[in-house]
C-alpha cells in the first residue's frame, strides 16, 4: 500500500520559527489589505502610523513554519496533489513577531475513490510557555490515489443559509497579486511560471488557494469582527475552484451569534466552500 497509514497521528518534532512585523505587513498586503483603500488597514499594513498599533491578520497563521518538516504520506505518488481545505483554531491572537514551535501531524487519509483526501495539522506553540498558540488545520487530495478501501471520511454538515447574507464584501484581486503572496513562502511555480501553469492545464499561473482564502478572512474580519482580529477564534474553508489574479472575490456571510457562515464566488462560481468562522463578543 503506497500511503503510510502508520503515520497518522505521528507528530514530527518540534521545529523553531520565529516571525517579524514585516512578516505579518507582507502578508497583509499579500491578501488584499488596502487595496480598495490604503488608508483603510493601516493596523495590518503599517507598524509606524501614528495613534495605530500594528495588529496581525488571523490567517496569517497559515504561512507560519512554511518549509518546516512535514510528514511523508508514503510512496504514493503526489504529482496529483492539490490543496482541498484549510482553517485556523487560535488560541490567542498571534503577535506581531515572535518565536514558537512547530509540529505537524497527518489526521487521516480517506479513500474518495477518484482520489484520496489527506487531512493534515500543525500545532504551533510558545517557545517559552509550551502554551498552545494556533492549530493549523489542512486537507490535500490527490487525484488518482483512490479506491484502495479505506474509509470515505466524515460527511460535512454545512448548509447555506435559507436567508440572504448578513454581510456581501467585494473584493477584487490585483493582477500581480500571486507574485505579491508568493513572498511569504509558497514559491510553487504554478503560481507565477506559465510553462508550469500550461502544464497543469492552465492559460496562465493561478492564484494560491490560500491567498484567495486570506481575502475571504479579511471579508469575515471586517463584516463579523469589527475589524477586530482578537475576537476571531477560528476560521476555515474548502476550495472549490481555481482563481485568476484579477479575479473579483465575492464573499457572502451569514451571522448566527458567535457562529459565522461564509462563501466566496467570483462572478456565479463558487471557489470558496463550507466557509465557517467563530467570532467572539467584543
Amino acid at each position: 500500500m503506497p500511503f503510510d497509514f502508520d503515520a497518522i497521528g505521528r507528530h514530527t518534532e518540534p521545529e523553531p520559527i520565529s516571525w517579524t512585523p514585516h512578516q505579518a505587513m507582507l502578508y497583509a498586503l499579500g491578501v488584499g489589505a488596502g487595496g480598495e483603500n490604503p488608508l483603510d488597514e493601516l493596523a495590518f499594513t503599517t507598524d509606524n502610523t501614528g495613534g495605530v498599533e500594528q495588529q496581525v491578520l488571523p490567517t496569517f497563521a497559515v504561512v507560519l513554519g512554511w518549509g518546516s518538516k512535514r510528514p511523508s504520506y508514503g510512496t504514493v505518488d503526489t504529482s496529483g496533489l492539490v490543496a482541498a481545505q484549510t482553517g485556523v483554531v487560535l488560541h490567542r491572537p498571534l503577535p506581531v513577531s515572535g518565536t514558537a514551535m512547530i509540529s505537524r501531524a497527518i489526521e487521516g487519509i480517506y479513500d474518495k475513490g477518484s482520489g484520496a483526501l489527506v487531512t493534515n495539522s500543525a500545532r504551533i506553540t510558545d517557545a517559552d510557555t509550551g502554551d498552545l498558540l494556533v492549530e493549523v488545520k489542512g486537507g490535500a487530495f490527490i487525484r488518482g490515489a483512490g479506491g484502495f478501501g479505506g474509509d470515505r471520511g466524515p460527511a460535512n454538515s454545512w448548509t447555506q443559509p435559507e436567508r440572504d447574507p448578513d454581510a456581501t464584501v467585494v473584493y477584487r484581486t490585483l493582477d500581480r497579486q500571486a507574485l505579491i503572496y508568493r513572498l511569504s513562502g509558497d514559491i510553487n511555480p504554478l503560481h507565477s511560471d506559465p510553462v508550469v501553469a500550461a502544464a497543469g492545464g492552465f492559460d496562465r499561473p493561478i492564484l494560491h488557494g490560500l491567498c484567495t482564502f486570506g481575502f475571504a478572512g479579511r471579508a469575515v474580519l471586517h463584516a463579523a469582527a469589527a475589524s477586530d482580529p482578537t475576537r476571531v477564534r477560528a476560521i476555515g474553508a474548502r476550495f472549490s475552484s481555481p482563481v485568476m489574479p484579477g479575479d473579483t472575490l465575492t464573499t457572502n456571510i451569514w451571522i448566527d451569534g458567535e457562529d459565522v457562515s461564509f462563501r466566496t464566488s467570483v462572478g456565479d462560481r463558487v471557489v470558496l466552500d463550507h466557509g465557517t468562522a467563530q467570532v467572539v463578543p467584543a
